[in-house]
């Protein structure tokens, strides 16, 4: 790719970009979010047309002006939010788009047998009845690269495919990588996990504010020259120091027996003004359904929950908001903001009846004032209050989420998965947000996959398994080993 230039209304997302990749290489492209990597990989994947540049297939220049033409010069994305069809099975997801008929109806046996030598090809093994929407993650994205290898890509984008994979699926995927390598294959790995590079990545390159700052083979580039590099900046990589809680905080949120089958029975939580608790486990542990009970998304079916002494009848959101509780969700794009609104109504669409008028009309001028304040307060970065999410970053878009929670009276703050998919630039920003709100007397209870997150950032951790708190640890004594030991439900 040459020259590579694109912008969008009031920002300029690439220009002047160049990159190469050759057969046999995985290149990790990294930058903060809104460098423009997922911009310049979906010019390569033709879901965006270049104002300006060139790209070259072996030598050759080519025009790629659509996804087919990309899949026909041996192109392939594989999206960060999979393009799957959940009511469909592996097999019909593998072949849709190019399905082999037989008498003008789908020649099953074919279909199978396509899929029978991919997934042969890959090692994996795969149920080819089973829709996609009960496969695990890991599964999924292993039919998302199978989709890809079956349109005989030779050119293979890679947009953070291990943010929502455990550990032994991440190995699965490692070797993977390794063995579609051996075959010749070039890979451009997109990824905010540094540590990873080490394992996967022959040559990185870094973008930033849409240039090309930099590109190493990876042995020669530290990851704190990495994070430099990316932020323009030295970055302190260690999480900020946590706010005392005096021994007198009141108790903020006090959860009692709380229940919501089939995961969550008999739950007791206390969290005091000023403190972060974090819920540490595995995969299915119940971490997110805690939450979720906590901010009425799943109606308790028993128990009760306090909010500063008081009761708070939760029996949805609406009832949570009311009682002062903020849901941060772990998916912010399905669930936590309307990506075709503008950031002035996403950031109010929580408390609209505080911005209706005498005429029964939304007021967005005092919108748009309530916005901006939010806007110059998290430093969100926008060209507008008018600007659609959709076009925002991702760390950006987690500012945006917050946002709209803290313009109304939260006195806790539910954090499930805070830094997912967010560079290390945006994270700091985010540790530094909670750490203030709770320097306000705020409570805050979150859920990360990420260890190190939730032991840096809380003042007490808890193990999870089953859906009840199997062990509390203080900051000081919580090891990743004592904490994980305790979820897995192993002797320590």
């Amino acid at each position: 790719m040459r020259g590579i230039a694109k912008a969008f209304p009031g920002v300029q997302a690439l220009a002047d970009v160049s990159l190469s990749l050759g057969g046999g290489e995985v290149l990790a492209l990294v930058g903060e979010n809104g460098a423009g990597k997922s911009t310049l990989m979906r010019i390569l994947a033709g879901g965006l047309a270049a104002d300006a540049g060139e790209i070259l297939i072996d030598g050759k220049r080519v025009v790629i002006d659509a996804p087919r033409t990309a899949e026909r010069l041996g192109v392939g994305m594989i999206y960060q939010e999979f393009n799957l069809v959940p009511q469909l099975t592996a097999v019909e997801n593998l072949v849709l788009g190019d399905e082999p008929t037989r008498r003008g109806f789908l020649d099953t046996s074919a279909a199978l047998e396509r899929a029978r030598r991919i997934f042969e090809e890959l090692r994996i093994a795969m149920p080819p009845d089973v829709p996609v929407a009960r496969l695990s993650v890991g599964q999924q994205q292993l039919v998302e690269i199978a989709k890809v290898l079956s349109k005989r890509a030779r050119i293979i984008v890679m947009d953070e495919p291990t943010a929502a994979l455990t550990e032994n699926e991440i190995e699965r995927l490692f070797a993977l990588v390794e063995r579609l390598k051996a075959a010749g294959k070039g890979i451009v790995y997109i990824s905010h996990r540094l540590e990873e590079l080490a394992r996967i990545a022959d040559r990185v390159t870094i973008l930033r504010d849409g240039r090309v700052i930099e590109t190493r083979a990876e042995r020669a580039f530290p990851e704190d020259e990495i994070v430099a590099a990316m932020v323009g900046r030295q970055l302190d990589a260690h999480y900020p120091a946590l706010p005392p809680i005096a021994q007198s905080a009141p108790v903020v949120l006090d959860v009692r027996s709380l229940s919501r089958p089939p995961q969550i029975d008999g739950l007791n939580l206390q969290v005091r003004a000023g403190e972060i608790v974090g819920l540490a486990g595995l995969i299915g542990a119940g971490r997110t359904e805690i939450l979720r009970a906590i901010a009425g998304a799943d109606v308790p079916r028993g128990g009760e929950i306090l909010i500063d002494g008081r009761v708070a009848r939760i029996r949805s959101p609406i009832d949570a908001i009311g009682a002062g509780i903020a849901f941060i969700t772990e998916d912010r794009k399905a669930q936590g903001l309307v990506l075709g609104m503008s950031v002035r109504e996403n950031v109010t669409l929580a408390h609209l009846a505080q911005y209706v008028n005498r005429d029964l009309m939304i007021d967005r001028a005092r919108e748009a004032r309530t916005t901006q304040r939010m806007i110059d307060e998290l430093d969100i970065r926008t060209p507008s209050t008018e600007q659609l999410v959709k076009n925002l970053s991702g760390g950006t878009q987690q500012k945006v989420v917050l946002a709209k929670w803290l313009i109304g009276t939260v006195r806790v703050l539910l954090f499930d998965e805070p830094t997912r998919g967010i560079d290390v630039a945006a994270k700091a920003e985010i540790y530094a947000l909670m750490v203030g709100l709770a320097q306000r007397g705020s409570a805050i209870v979150m859920v990360s996959s990420e260890l190190p997150e939730v032991l840096g950032m809380a003042h007490r951790i808890f193990a999870v398994r089953g859906g009840a708190l199997v062990r509390s640890f203080a900051h000081d004594e919580a090891t990743p080993d004592a904490v994980m030991l305790a979820a897995a439900g192993a002797a320590a």
